[in-house]
C-alpha cells in the first residue's frame, strides 16, 4: 500500500507541473528553463549518488547516459508542445507513452504483446483525433507532446532492460547529468541562457528539478521494487487525471464535449493497453536476464 501511495504522489507531482512550467516558459527560455531543472535535478542528486558512480560499470554507465539523452530529448519535445497547446490536452496526450511502449518492445526486442494493446492503441488515436481539436491548443503542439510521449516510451523501454541491473541513485544521477549536459549546450548556443527573475521561474524550476525529476524518478524506482509492473502502470494512467484536474482549477482550461469524450477515450486506451504494456516489458526484462518473476506486491 505504500508503493502505491508513493507512485500516487508522483503522478500527482507530474500533474501539477504542467501548469507551473507552462507559466515558467512563458517567462523564460525553453531550453534555459530545462537546463537549469536538470542541474537542480543533478545537485539534489549529487551527494548520495557521487560515491556510488564506479558501481555502474561501462555498460551501466553507457546505458545510463542513452536514457539520459532519451529524458531530455522527450523532455524538450513535451515543454515545446506545452508552449503551444492546453495543460490539459498535453497531459493525456503524455500519457500515451504507455500505449506506444509496448509496441516499441515489439519492434526493437521482438516482445510479443496481446490484443489489449492493440485495441488500447486504437481508442487512443481516436480520442487524439478528437482531443486535436482542443480550444487553445494547436496540432502543431499536440504533436510534439506526442512526439515526447514516443521518446520517453523508449525510456522506458531502456530504463526496463538495464536499471534494475545498477544502483538506482548512481544510474538517475548520470541521467540527470546528461539531459543537463544535452540541454546546456543547445541552450548556450541559441543564447537563451541567463539568471532568471521571479517566483514563477524559480518556484518551477525548485518544483520540478528537485520533486519532478530527481526525487520523482528515484521514489518510481524505489516503488517498482515492492509493486508489480501492472499495479504501477495502472496508477500511472492516473496522470493525465492529475493534469486534467490541475488544468482546469489553476490553469483555467475549458475544455469543449468533444475535447472532454476525446480525454475518456484516451483514458480508456491506456487502462486497456497498460496492463499488456506493464507484461511486455516484464517478458523483456526476463529475456534479458534481470530477473525470472515480476516483484511481489506489498500490503
Amino acid at each position: 500500500m505504500r508503493a502505491l501511495l508513493v507512485l500516487i504522489a508522483v503522478t500527482a507531482v507530474w500533474g501539477v507541473t504542467f501548469v507551473q512550467v507552462k507559466d515558467a516558459v512563458a517567462l523564460y527560455p525553453l531550453f534555459a528553463f530545462l537546463a537549469l531543472r536538470f542541474a537542480i535535478a543533478s545537485l539534489t542528486l549529487a551527494a548520495p549518488g557521487a560515491r556510488r558512480l564506479r558501481s555502474l560499470g561501462r555498460v551501466g554507465g553507457a546505458a545510463a547516459v542513452l536514457a539520459g539523452s532519451l529524458l531530455g530529448a522527450g523532455y524538450a519535445l513535451q515543454t515545446a508542445g506545452l508552449e503551444r497547446t492546453s495543460v490539459s490536452s498535453t497531459g493525456f496526450i503524455t500519457g500515451m507513452y504507455v500505449v506506444l511502449t509496448p509496441l516499441l518492445a515489439l519492434a526493437l526486442f521482438r516482445v510479443r504483446v496481446g490484443a489489449a494493446a492493440w485495441i488500447g492503441v486504437s481508442l487512443a488515436t481516436v480520442g487524439l483525433a478528437l482531443l486535436s481539436g482542443v480550444h487553445q491548443g494547436s496540432a502543431l503542439g499536440d504533436l510534439l507532446v506526442l512526439a515526447g510521449s514516443a521518446v520517453y516510451s523508449l525510456q522506458i523501454v531502456l530504463m526496463e532492460r538495464y536499471a534494475p541491473r545498477y544502483d538506482p541513485t548512481a544510474f538517475t544521477l548520470v541521467e540527470m547529468v546528461t539531459s543537463f549536459a544535452g540541454l546546456l549546450v543547445i541552450a548556450v548556443a541559441l543564447g537563451q541562457l541567463h539568471v532568471p527573475h521571479g517566483w514563477t521561474v524559480w518556484g518551477a524550476l525548485l518544483v520540478t528539478g528537485v520533486f519532478a525529476s530527481a526525487l520523482a524518478y528515484l521514489a518510481q524506482t524505489w516503488a517498482q521494487q515492492r509493486a508489480s509492473a501492472t499495479r504501477t502502470a495502472l496508477v500511472f494512467s492516473l496522470e493525465p487525471v492529475w493534469t486534467a484536474f490541475f488544468g482546469f482549477t489553476l490553469a483555467g482550461d475549458r475544455l469543449g464535449v468533444s475535447a472532454w469524450f476525446g480525454c475518456a477515450v484516451i483514458m480508456s486506451g491506456i487502462v486497456i493497453a497498460e496492463p499488456a504494456a506493464a507484461g511486455a516489458l516484464a517478458r523483456l526484462v526476463r529475456r534479458t536476464g534481470v530477473g525470472s518473476t515480476e516483484p511481489q506486491e506489498t500490503p
